[in-house]
This record gives C-alpha cells, sequence and structure tokens, in this order.
C-alpha cells in the first residue's frame, strides 16, 4: 500500500480541522449520465463517478470520474483535492470524521490516513450521496430519447436508403439541393453532402442560405480553434450523420474485410440551442420526407448528376408524411449557389493550384497501423528479401531505422504497392497538425508523399493521445539520429499472432525515405473543411 508523502503529510495537518462528517464514494455510472466534465479532471466522462460530500454543509466538495478498473489510489486522489481545492464555496479543510459504505475502502483509506487525526468508519448508506444519484438518474431519464419512438424505425430506414444511394460519390459539399417543404415551421432546406473524400459521411440540412453561406465564410476566414468552433455552433440546420463501428472478427489473409457497421446519428444545431444529438417530432416528420424527397430525386436524376455535371433540375414529389397524409416537394440543383461557394474556396487560385492534393484511397480500410522502429540487422535482410526501395542512404545509429508499418492482407498490400510504384514512388513522410471544426478536435496528421506530389493519408491522430504523443516523440529523436531518414514497412498478416508483430517473411515492402517537415511541403494548420476536405 502506498503511503503518503512526509511533506504532504505536514500540509494536510496544517489544514484547519472542521467539525463535520464526509461522506465518499465510488459507483458506476448509468449510460448517459449527466456529469458535468468541468467537475471531472477525467477527460472521458464514463466508468466510476467517485463522490466526497460535506454532509454537515450539504455540499459537494470533490468529484471525478475514473475507469472502473481504477485502483483505490482515485479515491484518496479525490479526497485530498476535497481537502486543498474544494469546489466552491468550500474552503480547504480537513474533516473530523468520514464515512463510507465499502469495508475495502474503509480499510484502505485506514492505511493511508493514519496519521490524519480523522475518524473512519463504515455505514450501511450515505444519505447525501444516495440523493445525488438519484438526481442524475432522475435527470437521464428524463432525457428525450435521440429519436422519437414512433418514428424511429422509419428515420433509420430512411438513413439507410441514403446511404445505399451514396450521394457523396456525386456531390461535394458545395453542390447544394433545394428541398421545398412548406410545412413544420420549414419553407425550403438545403441539403450540403458529406463524404466526397470517404473522411465522414452524412447530410445538413440548412433552414437558411445565409445560415450556410455565412457558415463556409466564418470557416474560411478564421484560423484559431476558438473561433472555428465558434463558427461551427452557429450553424442553424439538422443533420444526419454516421459513425462507423468496425467489426472486430477477424478474417485470413486473402479475404476482403467486412464492410464497418454502420449507426446513423441524427440531430439539430442552432446558435442559440447550440448542438444535441436527438430530434423532437416535427424535426423528425421534417427529416422523414426531406429524405425521401432527396432518395427520389437522385434516383430520377442521378445520370445527369455523374463526371462532376451539376446542370439546372427542378422535380415535384407526392410524398407521403408520417401524419398520414401526402404532400408535394419540389427538390432543385442550385448550380450558381454551387459556383459561388466553390469560389469562396478557390478564392485564390493561383494559391489554390499549387496546394498538394491531399488523398485518402492509398492505405487500405482496416489496415494496422503504428509508429515503431526497425533493428538495422533486420532493414539489412529486408534490403535482400523484400520489395526495396531506398530513396537516401539513412546514418545507422540508435536502436534502428524509424518505420511506418501499414499491416493488411495480402492482397491489400500488393495493391499499395502497385499505387505508390504507379504515382512514381515514394518521396518522403510527413506529420502535420489538422484541426475539425465540426467537432473542435486537433490531429496530428499521417501523411505519405509520392513522387508526383500527391500527399495522402495514413492517419489522424489525436492530438491529446498520451499513447501517440509518446511514439511521436520517439519517432522525432530517432529521425534525428537518422538524418531525416525513415521508412515505410508494408506487410502482410493482419490476423492472428502476426497482427502488430510481423514476421519477416510478412514483410512485403520497404521504402527508406526522408521524413519532412511541414515547411518542407509548404503546409500550415490543415483544416476539414465542412466536415470533409482537408485544405
Amino acid at each position: 500500500m502506498t503511503g503518503l508523502n512526509r511533506s504532504t503529510l505536514r500540509r494536510l495537518l496544517e489544514l484547519p480541522q472542521i467539525p463535520s462528517v464526509w461522506e465518499g464514494d465510488r459507483r458506476v455510472l448509468t449510460s448517459g449520465a449527466p456529469i458535468d466534465p468541468a467537475w471531472s479532471e477525467s477527460p472521458n466522462p464514463e466508468g466510476e463517478c467517485i463522490l466526497w460530500v460535506d454532509g454537515s454543509q450539504g455540499m459537494v466538495r470533490a468529484m471525478d470520474v475514473v475507469p472502473i478498473e481504477t485502483g483505490h489510489e482515485a479515491i484518496v486522489r479525490t479526497l485530498l483535492r476535497a481537502m486543498e481545492h474544494p469546489h466552491n464555496p468550500g474552503k480547504p479543510a480537513r474533516p473530523q470524521k468520514i464515512v463510507v459504505r465499502d469495508r475495502e475502502t474503509l480499510f484502505y483509506l485506514r492505511g493511508v490516513l493514519q496519521d490524519l487525526e480523522i475518524a473512519l468508519d463504515y455505514v450501511p448508506e450515505l444519505p447525501l450521496i444516495d440523493e445525488i444519484f438519484r438526481g442524475f438518474q432522475d435527470a437521464t431519464n428524463a432525457r428525450p430519447p435521440a429519436l422519437p419512438p414512433q418514428f424511429a424505425e422509419e428515420l433509420l430506414a430512411k438513413a439507410d436508403l441514403l446511404w445505399e444511394d451514396a450521394p457523396w460519390s456525386l456531390l461535394p459539399d458545395h453542390k447544394i439541393l433545394e428541398i421545398e417543404l412548406n410545412r413544420w415551421d420549414l419553407g425550403c432546406v438545403y441539403a450540403s453532402v458529406m463524404g466526397m473524400l470517404g473522411m465522414e459521411y452524412g447530410v445538413l440540412l440548412y433552414r437558411s442560405l445565409d445560415s450556410l453561406k455565412q457558415f463556409r465564410q466564418r470557416v474560411l476566414s478564421n484560423d484559431s480553434m476558438d473561433r472555428m468552433e465558434e463558427a461551427f455552433l452557429t450553424q442553424d440546420c439538422l443533420f444526419l450523420t454516421y459513425e462507423t463501428e468496425d467489426d472486430e472478427d477477424e478474417l485470413e489473409d486473402e479475404l476482403e474485410m467486412l464492410e464497418p457497421v454502420l449507426k446513423p446519428v441524427f440531430g439539430n444545431l442552432h446558435p442559440l440551442e447550440g448542438i444535441r444529438s436527438f430530434l423532437y417530432e416535427e424535426e423528425a416528420i421534417a427529416f422523414i420526407v426531406a429524405l425521401e424527397a432527396f432518395h427520389r430525386f437522385l434516383k430520377t436524376h442521378r445520370r445527369k448528376l455523374i463526371n462532376d455535371n451539376f446542370p439546372a433540375i427542378s422535380s415535384k414529389f407526392k410524398i407521403p408524411s408520417p401524419e398520414g397524409d401526402t404532400i408535394s416537394v419540389k427538390v432543385s440543383t442550385l448550380p450558381e449557389v454551387a459556383e459561388e461557394l466553390y469560389a469562396m474556396v478557390d478564392g485564390d487560385e493561383s494559391e489554390l493550384s499549387e496546394m498538394p492534393m491531399i488523398r485518402d484511397d492509398l492505405v487500405p480500410e482496416n489496415s494496422y497501423l503504428s509508429l515503431g522502429v526497425v533493428p538495422w540487422e533486420i532493414v539489412e535482410q529486408l534490403r535482400l528479401t523484400a520489395d526495396h526501395f531506398q530513396l537516401d542512404e539513412p546514418t545507422q545509429a540508435g536502436d534502428g531505422l524509424p518505420i511506418i508499418l501499414i499491416q493488411t492482407s495480402r492482397p491489400k498490400a500488393k495493391q499499395m504497392i502497385e499505387e505508390i510504384e504507379a504515382s512514381g514512388g515514394l518521396g518522403g513522410v510527413c506529420f502535420n497538425p489538422g484541426s475539425d471544426p465540426f467537432v473542435g478536435d486537433r490531429y496530428d496528421l499521417g501523411l505519405l508523399q509520392t513522387q508526383n506530389g500527391d500527399l495522402h493519408l495514413f492517419g489522424e491522430f489525436d492530438e491529446d493521445d498520451p499513447t501517440h504523443a509518446q511514439a511521436r516523440k520517439k519517432w522525432d529523436q530517432r529521425c534525428k539520429k537518422t538524418k531525416g531518414i525513415c521508412g515505410l514497412l508494408i506487410a502482410k498478416g493482419l490476423t492472428g499472432a502476426s497482427r502488430g508483430n510481423p514476421s519477416l517473411k510478412d514483410m512485403m515492402a520497404l521504402y527508406e525515405v526522408r521524413s519532412l517537415s511541414s515547411d518542407d511541403l509548404g503546409l500550415g494548420l490543415l483544416e476539414r473543411k465542412f466536415a470533409v476536405d482537408w485544405m
């Protein structure tokens, strides 16, 4: 059992001891429990909630959310915060007595707190904490469902239909369709499709063209995350996006990987309401009708929209409403608006033409990806046994050649190698910062540059991910030792014991190239514009 440092003990003993009894407990959170993230030190509020409550003053002194498997140390850490850094209006203090309802926790606390002159006791019930958690549960139960139950099945069916239509294969996000409803307090909605580059799929139904244009203009004119997030929250639209959950079943190398499991997510954005991932009844009804009209329009006019065509088209459809009647819905393309929106991005044609193309179709889906190192003796063998492409001679220093490992099935690995060679070979590897204004996230983007100048995205790494941060730190250190030379290792053997640890016979190609900086490529912060393109 780890004890408190002597300096910590002295510091805590200097706190005034108040005549109060504190309750302490940790409890599993039910799904969707409304814990304010500001009260927790955990970036992901899920798992178990730790509470320390002052029973005499009837207030929460400290609260945290930890993974279920976290040990008893977490409850002590939260207690020390309750003493030294309590939530307002509490002042730093030691309690006279602590009560808990778990005997194992009591035993642990007695060992750790034995020198703090605090009485500890077991009680079967903790009335204040019980009341707080009842409040959490009541608030959770009071939340409306993500979709109104009577419309959920039909909405999900329309979402499946949209996925099958794949409008993102025809329409980039600036090619807007006007859907005229004249019902449910909606005149026209303006559909903007996400997903042409395969990063995030869905459709946004803007309630006005002004909202759509203003959002795009704000995104293009702002470069700080705070302003990007503010611009995101000023949108006025209904949205449907698709979250993907990769199937965990593993297949043999020669078989294709299973298609990802899709989870449609509906919601609403409004400058005064913010974002919410559920729909009210009228919104659900309007969404059902709009998606059906969208589907019929695509079915009728798909041929006219291929090969980047976007002519002026308008059609009316009789759509059955979930309310029991039939309404006439007009759907139209807006070529002039498309040109206007594209011009916002393409404002400086000479500058845009110099930007490298960023693609997301080189690395196979469901590949295993890691940053690591290959010992020099293995590098020497790979130069003889694998397809080997050496652009630069590395300095053999440190523990080996820093590499990006991409592991997939044999057919997909072979195809990836062929595509790299068709592009003239691999020129270098780069990491570059990126941001997503739609969710406010920042990324470390992994990029491969081929000799034809194209950039290929091989990974989006969360900037706050400690595992990736440590891997990037080691990557930079190793590249410094090799004088900027690194490698791309393409391997087969995605399943079984080989996954993440390919043997020499699994390693199909090694590219020894230069590690490039953002300055080498002329890149700054890459932003995911309108949730689709990295620019």
